[in-house]
């Protein structure tokens, strides 16, 4: 007798799904896993963060401090940034701070004698602050109306400025202000152009007489600064000005960026005039 044919299995055509659901868990999977990579255990990076943070504060903490071949000793207290400055929270740190304390009170004495005649009439003002000493200087007694160009006997007055500060190694910043009536004139602009010239040609000035320019910063700062509201030709009068900041962090190719919070300075540590 013949034999019979097997009969055959219908063609099934859902396989795909197999293949299609392994790839959906295997997906899944990998999502959990980057979920789960992708959290940060917040108490634990705090504890981390701090540790790192108080021992580059406290070179003792760290293994073989007093070695001198130890790199993280080398590296805490030398060249940071282009200033130079101990370790925060040092011996060495608390001596840089007297001694730049009592530099800038000697500073300040300095340039007020220097200028005691301008600041009686109210023209100029040194002040403290916590960044240094402020020399505030009404652009009446520098510039014509308009004008970025030196009056001679105003280069003459900066000019003994600057050689009082060359003997310093202190960062130096100068910002130009104006008052808010509009200018437009085929030299400036707007007040913006003629705060930053008038900026720069004091820093300008300063270097030409010594300064290290390196140390110095020129900022141009428009009407936007104003220490008397109002347009009053007496308010405007006050506006425009000049200001010369002598930071109390030692410049070296990059000022304005110090190792160390800058010394608060003793109050009434410069007259204030006018």
């Amino acid at each position: 007798m013949p034999r019979k044919r097997p009969l055959e299995e219908p063609e099934s055509h859902d396989r795909w799904l197999i293949s299609y659901a392994d790839f959906i868990t295997l997906l899944f999977a990998f999502f959990v896993v980057m979920y789960a990579i992708s959290q940060v255990n917040e108490s634990k990076y705090r504890v981390l963060s701090d540790s790192l943070v108080q021992a580059f504060q406290n070179p003792s903490r760290l293994p073989n401090a007093d070695s001198p071949a130890n790199p993280a000793r080398a590296i805490v207290g030398q060249e940071q940034g282009g200033i130079i400055g101990p370790a925060p929270g040092s011996t060495e740190d608390e001596a840089a701070i007297r001694a730049m304390m009592a530099q800038m009170k000697a500073l300040g004495a300095e340039l007020s004698t220097l200028l005691d005649p301008l600041v009686k009439e109210g023209l100029v003002r040194v002040s403290e602050t916590r960044l240094g000493l402020v020399i505030e200087i009404n652009a009446s007694v520098l510039f014509r109306s308009g004008q970025s160009a030196l009056e001679p006997q105003a280069t003459r007055t900066l000019a003994e400025v600057a050689r009082v500060l060359s003997t310093t190694k202190s960062a130096v910043s100068v910002e130009g202000h104006t008052d808010n009536v509009p200018i437009a004139t085929p030299l400036f602009a707007s007040n913006w152009e003629l705060s930053a010239s008038r900026a720069a040609t004091v820093v300008r000035l300063f270097v030409e007489n010594g300064i290290n320019a390196s140390r110095l910063t020129a900022i141009g700062h428009a009407d936007n600064q104003p220490i008397e509201a109002g347009d009053s030709a007496e308010a405007r009068a006050r506006n425009r000005r000049v200001t010369v900041t002598i930071q109390a962090t030692q410049a070296v190719g990059a000022p304005g960026r110090p190792a160390a919070p800058p010394p608060v300075l003793a109050p009434n540590l410069v007259p204030k005039g006018g």
